[in-house]
């Protein structure tokens, strides 16, 4: 089971020194950040001051706000207010930027490469009654409240011949913006109360 701590994520400043940005996880992980090698990055980004955004040519973007009330973004002339937790899909190579009408914002964004990859941003309230499971290709943030993830049961056979048992490994604690990754095996399951935002990151068949 892995976990992304947030904590312990360094700061990036943006490549047009607009704002900061930890980077969550990025394919390949090899590649720099700041050349735009990445085919995909999950990112949280701090804005505190109104601007232009960086250009990501070749890429699709989904930004959602996850901290604040509001972003009033421009995307090639044309506004788009942005509410909390509401996912917004807009190209990478649109010129973009933004205004801060009610203060500063955080928010969660996710670039994949155009016809390579597809992400996706889902916003998912939590409960302790029902847990829920990142799956292989998924990456599950906790955004507000309190939660734990474990992983799910595994099935072993007993060496006897008996009736298979289960077993299940003890909850571990998640702090604010730390990333659950995703797996089929055992696949990682969250409960507590809150919100966590659910990234899938898509492989997009090419077509010849």
């Amino acid at each position: 089971m892995e976990i992304i701590r947030f904590a312990d994520i360094r700061p990036e400043p943006w490549r047009n020194g607009g704002g900061v940005t930890r980077e969550l996880a990025s394919h390949p992980k090899a590649a720099s950040a700041q050349d735009n090698a990445w085919d995909w990055r999950v990112s949280i980004a701090d804005v505190s001051k109104a601007g232009d955004f960086s250009t990501f040519p070749g890429m699709e973007r989904v930004i959602t706000i996850i901290d604040g009330e509001l972003l009033l973004l421009t995307v090639d002339g044309s506004e788009h207010p942005l509410e909390k937790y509401r996912p917004f899909r807009f190209s990478g190579e649109a010129a973009s930027g933004a205004t801060l009408p009610t203060g500063d914002i955080r928010d969660l964004n996710v670039i994949a490469r155009e016809g390579a990859f597809k992400g996706y941003t889902s916003i998912v309230e939590i409960s302790k009654k029902r847990a829920h499971p990142v799956f292989e290709g998924q990456l599950a943030v906790l955004l507000e409240g309190k939660a734990t993830v474990a992983p799910g049961a595994a099935v072993e056979e007993e060496s006897d011949g008996d009736a298979p048992a289960t077993s299940a490994a003890e909850p571990v604690e998640l702090s604010r913006y730390d990333a659950v990754v995703g797996s089929d095996t055992r696949s990682p399951e969250i409960s507590g109360r809150g919100f966590i935002a659910v990234i899938s990151i898509d492989h997009v068949e090419s077509h010849s």
